[in-house]
């Protein structure tokens, strides 16, 4: 049997997890499990919104639109485009890593740059995709020197992950518009954002004089839903869509119905809102404890953030991941994120900072 190899591999932070809960297991103590990256304060409270849906309805049971259903993709609009954009712009696709995986088969580029430090899966993505792999610092290397990125397309993750830093917004804009000028593609994948941001946030509206922007979103992270792995894709550029349409429908032949209705009815109806709302400020709540007490303890690197305080669901800490193995609190290696040799990554760890806060304090103590 011959094969197409493509070198990608399994995540090794599965690994991580069986080890951890084998350890576990074995030494009869509990671990914190930092080295998830799913929010763990609290699950959103769907008991007001099951009952609004119809389980026997030909839109639960039937196949969904390949596109996605229009109700969510109508919902979308509103909720990040303020109905600014068309419906038709929007592909639902199953979580973010397909609309990724998606995008980078599609575009006719070898190289695509992300951010030094990165989420690992974009390795591997790439590998898959037949892309290169190539690398920012900050945005200021983009904007001084935008030439290195013709003929690429460039990853924007904002909040970052792994660092949780958050760049400012005139910083971001001036990025992008250098790349507009340029007519050079940007993959705007920024899943944690909408976690710290509600509807009056502007973003997405702006993105929408860019025609070189594509938007990579997820529903994991905003709202807690990992496990139904919805997300979308949307873009204003005509033939790039047409091309996607296609990967997307023969990729899996339609989104899980029943995700769809749920987000849809999370989005819009005033039971939904109001449980959204209500998981969103617990979980930010925590975080934000979370970071201050990281940084009160002087475990936030200065090297990385300086006086700045990170705001995503991740930080690095200034901890390997042997030493934090001791205390029993799982993490990943940041070596598992970079491939920067100005720095030893191995005395650093990525860590999940979306736990309860009396538990991620106590392991902390």
């Amino acid at each position: 049997m011959k094969l197409n190899i493509s070198g990608a591999k399994f995540s090794a932070i599965v690994k991580i997890s069986e080890d951890l809960r084998e350890q576990s297991r074995i030494s009869g103590k509990e671990f914190l499990y930092l080295n998830r990256g799913i929010n763990q304060v609290k699950n959103i409270d769907l008991s007001e919104i099951i009952p609004l849906i119809d389980f026997n309805s030909d839109a639960v049971q039937y196949y969904a639109h390949s596109k996605g259903m229009l109700p969510l993709r109508k919902a979308i609009n509103n909720e990040f485009f303020k109905n600014k954009t068309s419906d038709e712009n929007i592909y639902i696709t199953a979580g973010g890593m397909h609309a990724l995986s998606l995008v980078f088969q599609t575009l006719a580029v070898q190289k695509i740059y992300s951010a030094s430090f990165y989420w690992g899966a974009y390795t591997n993505a790439l590998k898959i995709a037949g892309k290169e792999q190539c690398f920012y610092n900050k945005f200021e290397d983009i904007i001084n020197n935008p030439d290195t990125y013709q003929n690429s397309a460039v990853i924007i993750c904002d909040p970052n992950n792994p660092t949780g830093e958050k760049a400012e917004e005139t910083l971001l804009i001036e990025t992008l518009n250098i790349l507009h000028q340029k007519n050079i593609t940007v993959i705007w994948d920024g899943p944690y954002r909408r976690l710290f941001y509600d509807h009056s946030d502007e973003l997405y509206q702006k993105l929408l004089n860019h025609d070189n922007v594509i938007i990579t979103e997820s529903f994991s992270k905003s709202v807690g839903l990992s496990g139904q792995r919805v997300g979308f894709m949307h873009s204003i550029n005509q033939a790039f869509n047409d091309e996607f349409a296609i990967r997307l429908l023969y990729s899996g032949n339609g989104i899980n119905a029943f995700g769809q209705i749920l987000v849809e009815k999370l989005l819009t109806s005033p039971e939904g809102i109001k449980a959204t709302t209500a998981f969103k400020n617990k979980t930010v709540e925590d975080i934000k404890a979370n970071i201050k007490l990281l940084k009160d303890k002087n475990l936030l690197p200065k090297e990385f953030y300086g006086n700045t305080v990170p705001i995503g669901i991740f930080v690095i800490v200034n901890k390997s991941f042997d030493e934090l193995k001791a205390m029993n609190i799982g993490s990943v290696p940041l070596s598992y994120f970079t491939k920067r040799t100005d720095i030893n990554p191995e005395k650093y760890s990525r860590i999940c900072v979306s736990v309860p806060q009396e538990k991620f304090k106590a392991f902390f103590k």
